[in-house]
């Protein structure tokens, strides 16, 4: 089942985005008319995509995409009838996925959604890719400074340090991590 919140202060293009979206195969179609209101649904209902107008009565479209995005990492288009260096300059700053431009043509739509779920898609896969990649770094930090210890202490080469904290690991099942924590903690 996918669930898309559309919002435009414009009701003629509401309804027919409704029902290219329905075409489409959207099972769900939330809807609103200004930018507030679409942060409230989005939160509540929790869509899997957003097509917000850019110009809406109480906080604009990017506004609200920044709002949305604080909470939730979904995609979210922009349909606009002004496309100025300015806004689009926001939308990329708001992480906004595409955008739509007034009037809407029916070919445009399906390309423009497909790839806004591929890319918000890429874009966690790579805020997975970072964190992983941090904690490699902060296990290699911690594993380097407890071999640092156990060489001083007990007078060992980089090595043979290397090699005890390893035993140590296999022998009592835990990760270097957790002996090379358990260093620090009792010997410095």
């Amino acid at each position: 089942m996918r669930k898309v919140l559309i919002c435009d202060d414009e009701t003629i293009i509401r309804k027919s985005l409704k029902n290219k979206l329905v075409e489409l195969g959207f099972d769900e179609i939330l809807e609103c008319g200004d930018g507030l209101k679409a942060v409230e649904i989005a939160i509540t209902q929790i869509p899997d995509i957003a097509i917000l107008d850019v110009a809406m009565p109480g906080m604009d479209g990017i506004s609200a995409a920044r709002e949305i995005r604080k909470r939730l990492k979904i995609p979210i288009i922009l349909l606009t009838a002004c496309y100025d260096p300015e806004t689009v300059k926001r939308a990329g700053e708001n992480g906004i996925a595409a955008f739509l431009t007034k009037p809407l043509r029916d070919q445009d739509l399906w390309p423009a959604i497909e790839l806004a779920f591929a890319h918000a898609e890429e874009i966690e896969t790579l805020k997975e890719q970072v964190e992983d990649l941090k904690e490699v770094l902060e296990t290699r930090k911690i594993v380097e400074k407890a071999k640092g210890v156990f060489m001083e202490k007990h007078g060992l080469s980089e090595p043979e340090a290397f090699r005890k904290m390893q035993k140590l690991a296999m022998d009592k099942r835990k990760s270097m991590r957790q002996i090379a924590e358990a260093i620090l903690l009792t010997e410095s």
